[in-house]
């Protein structure tokens, strides 16, 4: 594969010839060089998907969505060598990144399929011929992360190529090989030059650049609180619409009806994909007095027995920390909630994982937990689950929304009537009831409060790229 940018249809290197490594988590080995890329570059980027344009909005819609089934297409024959370099880089097990594969093509899928509903409306006005018209927002700028580096690709070219929307995107410097790979994938499948442009380098200059450059008119991204307020600011000269999907710290509520076992088995699936490092896993588990101690100990048991690696072994189910800060910060949070009077029942330390880094760290399970550690009031982005006992539910909703984050929240629970308020009750932008899986590619997703705004999935991804004009008309020659 090339390790290079992708601007205006051709494979470039930085201006100053510049690389940096990309390293594999586990091992430490160099699995690729990219460009050092940074405000040159990105700028020749928004003139590249400037130019390309109105051609692209001007094609017809049927036209863009076949090449976004041919780029799933492509996906799907390509997926395990897909698969192995997304492992290489990122560090998840094999089988966790054949499904990130599969993730991916589902937004091409479900993009192509949506934009056949994007249609024009007409009002009735009495007096008035009304037409609300929806137009591409023009040039979108996105930047992804590290965790999910190809599907969070996806989900926001898929959407803005549906529409007419060309774009300039920058991957997290941890993993931009496998968002060179999908770039390489879709110029394979006929994208025209410019329409989709990557840019590798300092994140810093390259986002001012996007910002400063007032014919960006669309900027998502996917990433943590800080970095977004940053760019909220930087957003404020040139108004460009925003989408913002920032820290997530879902609570799991398990209620007093619930089977223990089945809660386990989801929360299992729910929190370790990944290794804990997805934003919408659960953060805080609330359970019910009646169960909390069957729930802990089968919790615990489960947990203890996940295997630790490298991500090609087939019997591997967590794979590292990203890097040396990541796993410093789930030590910290947990050195901190023992402190604090947490009590550590499974876990707790790092894993020493013969042969390669010392970024594994034990599936860790705590009770005891308050809302004074620092484990219940930020997201821990690793395989560590905070336990809390509640006694009924409106004392287990009020530490479920005690938070400043609001993306997603995970209940265990057959009580139809308590499902049917959960919608209004729980302020998060996704709800998973009995689901580990509530995010898939036709739904909105997204969260509230300072995890941040906009949607991305299905029609409503689709929203995001698209200006309404409102046309009003009189007509003259009946007056």
């Amino acid at each position: 594969m090339t390790e290079n940018n992708l601007i205006n249809g051709q494979w470039v290197g930085s201006d100053s010839g510049a690389t940096f490594e990309v390293h594999n988590p586990a091992t430490g080995r160099v699995v690729g060089r990219v460009p050092d890329a940074g405000a040159a570059e990105a700028r020749r980027a928004v003139d590249a998907a400037w130019n390309a344009s109105s051609a692209w909005a001007g094609r017809p819609a049927i036209e863009r969505a076949q090449m976004l089934q041919a780029l799933s297409a492509r996906l799907a024959e390509d997926r395990e060598d897909l698969a192995r370099l997304l492992t290489d880089e990122q560090g998840k097990p094999l089988a966790e990144a054949r499904a990130e594969i599969d993730y991916a093509r589902s937004f091409f899928e479900v993009s192509a399929q949506a934009s056949a509903l994007i249609r024009d409306e007409t009002p009735s006005v009495p007096g008035k011929k009304i037409r609300v018209h929806r137009r591409p927002i023009g040039v979108a700028a996105a930047i992804t992360p590290w965790n999910f580096p190809i599907a969070m690709l996806a989900k926001k070219m898929a959407p803005a190529m549906a529409v007419g929307c060309t774009q300039v995107l920058k991957p997290a410097e941890q993993t931009p090989l496998s968002a060179i790979a999908l770039l390489e994938r879709a110029v394979a499948s006929g994208v025209p030059a410019g329409v989709v442009n990557l840019v590798t380098g300092d994140p810093a200059a390259i986002g001012a650049a996007w910002l400063e450059d007032s014919r960006v008119r669309k900027f998502s991204f996917t990433g943590s609180t800080e970095v977004g307020r940053i760019l909220m600011r930087g957003a404020a000269t040139n108004l460009p619409r925003l989408s913002l999907e920032l820290g997530g710290h879902a609570p799991m509520i398990v209620f007093e009806d619930a089977a223990v076992d089945r809660a386990v088995e989801i929360a299992m699936a729910a929190k370790f994909r990944n290794g804990g490092q997805t934003c919408i896993c659960p953060n805080r588990f609330l359970i019910h007095r009646s169960l909390h101690d069957d729930f802990v100990s089968k919790l615990a048991n489960r947990s203890a027995a996940l295997t630790s690696g490298h991500g090609h072994d087939p019997e591997v189910v967590l794979g590292p920390m990203i890097d040396d800060a990541a796993i410093e910060k789930v030590e910290a949070h947990v050195a901190d909630a023992v402190e604090k009077g947490a009590t550590v029942v499974t876990g707790g330390r790092r894993r020493r994982v013969e042969g390669f880094q010392d970024r594994f760290f034990e599936p860790t399970v705590l009770t005891g937990c308050t809302s004074h550690m620092r484990c219940w009031r930020e997201e821990t982005f690793g395989p560590v689950c905070p336990v809390r006992i509640f006694d009924d539910q409106a004392e287990a909703l009020a530490l479920a929304n005690d938070s400043d984050f609001g993306l997603a929240s995970y209940v265990v629970t057959n009580d139809e009537e308590r499902i049917r308020r959960l919608g209004d009750e729980l302020r998060t932008g996704i709800i998973g009831v009995n689901d580990p899986g509530p995010a898939v590619a036709g739904v909105p997703f997204g969260g509230v409060k300072h995890s941040g705004f906009g949607r991305e999935g299905g029609r409503w991804g689709l929203e995001e790229y698209l200006e309404l004009v409102t046309v009003s008309a009189i007509d003259l020659a009946s007056r």
